[in-house]
């Protein structure tokens, strides 16, 4: 019968030494830094907007970089909010079919891009004292435009239609205007990209009325409510 209890009283021990060894794992691992870039924690950036939680992609990664294309349905809600960025200051100067800037050396030369804004981030660390990525995101949800407007033709005749506007349109508006904004601010200029770079991600994020990103965001939602 000793016998019996001792080999009861075993397997319950080890349980229960089991289980705390897994809670003391869960404790360390949820203190860990996950850390963008070996500078940047990634896992205390937070997202007030709820219309986009779910595609503003905040994954921790050692290399930002897809290495392609997304070719599947909603692809870029996949794609990090770092590297969506990095993407969008490739074309600065697309105006809809017009060109205002062309800058045919920054077009595709990846890394030169990840510099410009690792070094917009260090500037923006230096200036505010915070976490740069989220200042980006925080630019991100004041720049993108809730409404839209779209042209719809009815009897012969076009009208102006407002419509609202998808999660991921929302951050790619966001992010062009940011660019824009960016590359309109240095420009044959004294300022360079970096810098105009992080000063358009400060005013947005602060959502100050001197951001391009802001001010493209209020004129197409008036036009939109002008449009209802």
């Amino acid at each position: 019968m000793a016998e019996q209890v001792m080999k009861m009283e075993k397997p319950e021990k080890l349980e229960v030494e089991i289980s705390e060894k897994n809670e003391e794992k869960k404790e360390s691992s949820s203190g860990e830094k996950k850390l963008i870039f070996g500078k940047y924690d990634i896992s205390e950036v937070k997202v007030n907007d709820e219309g986009l939680k779910r595609v503003i992609n905040l994954d921790y990664k050692l290399v930002i970089k897809s290495h392609g294309r997304n070719t599947e349905k909603y692809g870029k809600a996949n794609v990090h909010i770092i590297e969506r960025l990095v993407n969008t200051i490739s074309v600065p100067g697309h105006r809809g079919k017009k060109h205002k800037i062309i800058s045919r050396w920054v077009t595709g030369k990846y890394n030169k891009n990840l510099n410009q804004v690792m070094e917009a981030f260090d500037i923006i660390e230096k200036k505010t004292k915070k976490n740069p990525i989220q200042v980006l995101v925080n630019a991100v949800e004041n720049g993108a435009p809730m409404d839209e407007v779209t042209m719809i033709q009815y009897g012969g005749a076009r009208y102006p239609q407002a419509v609202d506007c998808a999660p991921l349109r929302r951050i790619s508006l966001a992010l062009r205007n940011i660019a824009h904004g960016a590359y309109d601010k240095s420009f044959k200029k004294k300022k360079s990209f970096p810098e105009a770079l992080a000063d358009e991600l400060i005013s947005t994020g602060n959502n100050d009325s001197t951001s391009i990103a802001v001010s493209k965001k209020t004129e197409l939602e008036k036009q939109a409510d002008s449009a209802r």
